[in-house]
């Protein structure tokens, strides 16, 4: 069975300006050869200077959000095929803050995906319980709900990574203990279209917990926020994935 690849992904949300670019250029040059991949995704301001910025790098740029449609008369929106235009090669979808925000549905997720896959994108498709979720014990239940749901057809390694995000520990400072992740992440491996899509974990992941975290079975890297923003925090979780 051929085993999924590991990947390091930033998620800077909505912060940086064009003077941040010298954090991703420091992680760029601090990176000899790192055996797992590794993303960040700015906002979409900042998508095309940062791949020019990281040209002949071995850190990726992605997005954080595409339309379901590819083009046309969807003021403010951004589609698939703009973002690979701009250097992008991965989005983000589907994250918790999109579907609390934006009253983003599962099925939305999934119509993204597949405009991200016919532009050559590989989608990050995000998923995620809730605090009262989690305390009801429902979490198996809605993540892999989410799964079913927010996976296009023709989902596989080549252009589909799932994130496990549990809604409650994105930048709270909490991560659910070892074992409440290596049940989510075993049972959503067990229900992939495809066994070697990458499985990550996010929800405040930082060098402190990070090896920790990747020695779980099924976790093939992570999807950072804030720690991301900063070279020295994210190049020590990259460094930690690699030695995993």
């Amino acid at each position: 069975m051929t085993k999924a690849c590991k990947l390091a992904a930033g998620n800077w949300k909505m912060n940086g300006l064009r003077a941040d670019l010298a954090e991703a250029r420091a992680l760029a040059s601090g990176l000899a050869s790192p055996s797992c991949g590794v993303l960040l995704c700015p906002p979409a301001t900042l998508i095309s200077a940062m791949a020019e910025s990281l040209a002949g790098s071995v850190v990726m740029v992605g997005g954080q959000d595409c339309a379901a449609q590819a083009s046309g008369a969807h003021t403010g929106d951004i589609s698939a095929q703009m973002l690979a235009d701009s250097g992008a090669r991965h989005v983000i979808l589907g994250h918790s803050e999109r579907r609390a925000d934006h009253g983003e549905s599962s099925e939305l997720v999934a119509a993204k995906a597949q405009a991200a896959h016919d532009a050559g994108l590989v989608a990050i498709i995000c998923l995620g319980e809730t605090e009262a979720e989690r305390d009801a014990g429902q979490t198996l239940d809605v993540v892999l709900g989410q799964l079913a749901a927010s996976l296009p057809q023709g989902a596989v390694a080549a252009n589909t990574v799932i994130a496990y995000e549990p809604v409650w520990a994105i930048g709270t400072g909490r991560t659910p203990t070892l074992a409440q992740i290596a049940e989510v992440h075993d049972a959503l491996r067990a229900k992939l279209p495809d066994a070697a899509i990458s499985l990550l974990y996010g929800g405040s992941v930082k060098p402190g917990n990070a090896a920790e975290i990747f020695a779980i079975a099924n976790v093939d890297g992570a999807l950072v926020g804030g720690a991301s923003l900063k070279a020295a925090d994210f190049g020590a979780i990259i460094a930690a994935l690699d030695a995993a």
